[in-house]
């Protein structure tokens, strides 16, 4: 069956000049229609549905920009090109504000005109094509890519392009190849929990010559070289965020700075008490609590995490010359939102540094085992992106942004530790001491029921953890697992499976984005 002509209507009062134009768009399978004035276009919009609309600026009468409104609300899925004589900023500027995507520029010839019209009608199709393509191509690379050769930039390398993938395919809705993506998961958890039992403990012991940026080192690295050439920068951490959610809220923050993206790796266990006050103090967990031991008492989450600003404020006195100054907030309520955007002009502070932490997505993700209607909206890792980017749009983080922006003030912006869709039970057996956190835990005699959905490590000095006492094991969680014990079996699977939990031996949790973001002039 032969396919059916596409439809033009193309509004020019030079009609004449537009014979060209028709013959050659119509041996290439397009059904061009004309109208001479806007009023006229309006009519045939009203009879007839068109693919496109071929709108020129300068008519007798209303001119194009004029009529663009009333087209819109007669044929609001009907895309409009404006064909203009001016390149003028101000007509190019009016015919952006006046939601027109495209343009054209006469003289225009007709392969100028099939090339715009292709991009518009058939553009999303054809980048979606070539997408599914590359694709395919790369898929059997990284499938048969072994991975034991992998070195610790190229888990980065690795992780980063699997990361982009799942978002591209997700955004152009490829369900057969986006599950084939998915498939590689399960192998490159394998493969990368034997990495990191092999290398982390080497980087912590200084065995290596060179190791990644752990999180101790993001002040000193990224944070303090602003200081030595800016009077002020903000230093903004989004807790649990991953580095496919950061894909999605890049090109929304490229818009007001120029973006450069590295990546670190988290220290172990992935969870806020210590990957946070390791991102703060510059000091991992053993040390802290050495050097600072009222601020660190494991008696709770919350507890151990009530002294950021103290921390960030004697790592930058140990790491510069100077005292530098620092303002400090946590915003993790509604609440907390509405009052920084109250006052988000005087947010950041004219020196030193502005630092800010954002619990939102952390919030979410733990709120999700909470809360049924939570675990329907966020119920894959598809979701979750899309919420976070909701949430983005409209949070006093963007705000933030936006006012850094305006001012001139670099950011770093960074995140503690990601997190893991979980959907594999992984019982363990401890005795009554061990913690009961879900990807880690700390206890005497603790051991998973299968080696293969743990990282066992048992001492604490290995992870530079505070002591615990004599027999104390450190088990993080391996793969898509989350640990429950065999007396509460069903009531664990039943209340956390599916959930986004941290802790644990995963890319999404270890590998993170950090960015510097520099003011676009």
């Amino acid at each position: 069956m032969p396919r059916q002509a596409r439809t033009i209507l193309w509004v020019d009062d030079e009609a004449e000049l537009l014979e060209p134009h028709r013959r050659f768009l119509a041996d290439r399978g397009f059904d061009v229609a004309s109208a001479s004035n806007a009023d006229d276009a309006s009519e045939m919009l009203r009879r007839k549905t068109y693919d496109i609309v071929l709108l020129d600026e300068q008519m007798p009468g209303r001119r194009g920009l004029e009529a663009v409104r009333e087209l819109t609300e007669i044929a609001p899925s009907t895309p409009v090109v404006m064909v203009t004589k001016s390149e003028e900023d101000d007509t190019l500027a009016e015919a952006l504000g006046a939601n027109v995507g495209e343009y054209l520029v006469k003289p225009v010839s007709p392969r100028q005109v099939l090339a715009m019209v292709t991009k518009v009608l058939d553009g999303p199709r054809i980048r979606q094509q070539a997408l599914a393509r590359h694709f395919v191509e790369r898929f059997r690379e990284i499938e048969q890519a072994d991975a034991r050769n992998l070195d610790w930039r190229g888990w980065v390398d690795r992780y980063a392009e699997v990361a982009q993938w799942d978002v591209d395919l997700a955004d152009a809705r490829e369900t057969g190849l986006y599950e084939s993506l998915r498939g590689l998961y399960p192998a490159m958890h394998r493969e990368f929990v034997a990495f990191i039992k092999t290398n982390y403990p080497r980087w912590l012991a200084n065995l290596d010559g060179e190791r990644p940026s752990l999180s101790v080192d993001i002040v000193s690295e990224y944070l303090l070289p602003l200081l030595n050439t800016h009077k002020s920068a903000v230093f903004i951490v989004v807790d649990c965020l991953r580095l496919d959610q950061w894909n999605v809220l890049q090109p929304i923050i490229a818009e007001l700075f120029d973006v450069e993206t590295a990546h670190y790796f988290s220290i172990l266990p992935t969870a806020t008490p210590y990957a946070r006050n390791a991102l703060f103090s510059g000091l991992f967990p053993c040390e802290i609590a050495a050097n600072f031991p009222d601020w660190w008492g494991e008696r709770d989450d919350e507890s151990l995490n009530a002294h950021e600003r103290q921390l960030l404020e004697e790592q930058l006195r140990a790491l510069s010359s100077k005292p530098i100054p620092v303002h400090y907030e946590k915003i993790s309520t509604h609440a907390d939102s509405e009052d920084l955007e109250r006052r988000v002009s005087r947010s950041i502070a004219p020196e030193g540094v502005s630092a800010f932490v954002f619990n939102f997505v952390d919030l979410l993700t733990h709120g999700r085992s909470e809360s049924a209607i939570l675990l329907e909206v966020a119920r894959d890792e598809i979701a979750l992106r899309a919420l976070t980017k909701q949430w983005f749009q409209r949070s006093a983080l963007i705000s933030v942004l936006r006012e850094a922006s305006r001012r001139g003030v670099p950011v770093v912006l960074t995140s503690d530790h990601g997190s893991i869709h979980c959907k594999t039970p992984a019982t363990v057996f401890a005795k009554r001491d061990a913690t009961a956190n879900l990807r880690y835990k700390f206890g005497e005699d603790l051991r998973a029921e299968r080696p293969e959905q743990a990282l066992m490590f048992p001492k604490e000095e290995t992870l530079k953890l505070p002591r615990r006492g004599l027999g104390a094991n450190t088990l993080l969680a391996a793969g898509d697992t989350f640990f429950v014990y065999p007396t509460k079996l069903r009531e664990y699977q039943s209340r956390y499976r599916g959930a986004f939990l941290h802790g644990g031996v995963t890319p999404e949790e270890v590998i993170l984005p950090v960015s510097l973001l520099t003011p676009r002039r």
